[in-house]
């Protein structure tokens, strides 16, 4: 199940306590003081894992918590450091710390790391504290305790192309026929729950990452509809398609173009001034030449026609996005 937020305490390991002991051997005497320090507890450490897509399982697991070190052993033995915890997460994930949310890192490279709490001191052996004038002390100190921390995580998902528009204008199927992706495809608004993500090639050394995102209605900034929860992930993206239902039974594509300019600039300024090429879909039905003139006119600038059902424009789209990215 896809999750793009949640909200997880972690607890570093605490670290070993060192030990009281004295050296006794045959011919040795008054051997003095030997006792070994503690080792160090756990860290625990944020990995971005480009084989994870979502924050689910972190978000059903109530305290995510280090090894502790081990106790110190005689004859100087330093106890075993216990194992960081080492938590994959999928790239592009945010990490705040609770409660101000303070950004911590932003991972938004595979195999980028951060260390989110770090593990406990080991306490010192009694033999760390022999002097001249205390040459046999009895005492050893506790290891410290870990850090631990509430941190949330937020997921932007990282994509070449980002598809927008309101529900139904073709971006699950154009996805599916251009990527190997199977979002569901229906004539019903809102089959797009979550967004989705397709691995588009363009030429055995090239490959664009497309990601379909829930369509958009008037009012979504405002909670409306499936709201503005996965806007987010069109933040990452290098380059928005627009696409534009041009289909006879479509509304006005002008206005169904201007709802989704409005959305976007209302949840960020930034967002909206994203670079952007037009798309009018549907285009094997017969009024969609005329619509998409008009659409072109009032906006002053050319749409490609396509067809995800016949494949018209499909080549030229990516002809485009190829070139507008390079």
């Amino acid at each position: 199940m896809f999750r793009d937020e949640a909200v997880i305490k972690v607890r570093a390991g605490r670290g070993g306590r060192g030990i009281v002991s004295f050296r006794r051997e045959k011919f040795v005497p008054r051997g003095g003081p030997d006792g070994g320090d503690g080792g160090r507890g756990g860290s625990v450490i944020l990995v971005a894992d480009p084989g994870k897509s979502s924050l689910y399982d972190l978000a059903h697991t109530p305290v995510l918590q280090a090894e502790n070190g081990k106790p110190g052993g005689g004859g100087n033995r330093t106890g075993r450091s216990g194992e960081d915890l080492v938590i994959p997460v999928p790239v592009g994930t945010l990490v705040y710390a609770l409660p101000r949310g303070n950004l911590l890192k932003d991972l938004d490279r595979p195999g980028a790391r951060v260390v989110v709490a770090r593990g406990g001191k080991g306490g010192r052996g009694n033999a760390r504290f022999a002097t001249a004038e205390r040459r046999a002390p009895r005492f050893a100190e506790e290891g410290s305790p870990g850090e631990e921390r509430e941190l949330k995580l937020e997921l932007k998902l990282i994509a070449d192309v980002g598809l927008v528009g309101l529900p139904n204008a073709g971006k699950s199927t154009l996805l599916s026929r251009l990527s190997a992706a199977r979002p569901k495809v229906a004539d019903y608004p809102f089959t797009t729950l979550a967004p989705v993500l397709g691995i588009v090639e363009l030429d055995p050394s090239r490959v664009l990452v497309v990601a379909d995102l829930p369509g958009l209605i008037e009012g979504a900034h405002q909670g409306h509809g499936l709201g503005d929860r996965f806007l987010r992930h069109v933040e990452r993206t290098r380059l928005l398609l627009h696409l534009v239902d041009c289909s006879s039974t479509a509304p006005d594509p002008v206005e169904s173009f201007r709802v989704i300019r409005r959305e976007l600039e209302s949840y960020s300024p930034v967002l909206a001034s994203k670079e952007w090429i037009g798309a009018a879909t549907k285009m094997d039905d017969p009024a969609g030449e005329e619509k998409a003139r008009a659409l072109e006119e009032a906006l002053g600038r050319p749409f490609l026609r396509i067809s995800s059902v016949t494949g018209r424009g499909l080549k030229e789209l990516l002809r485009a996005l190829a070139e507008r990215l390079s």
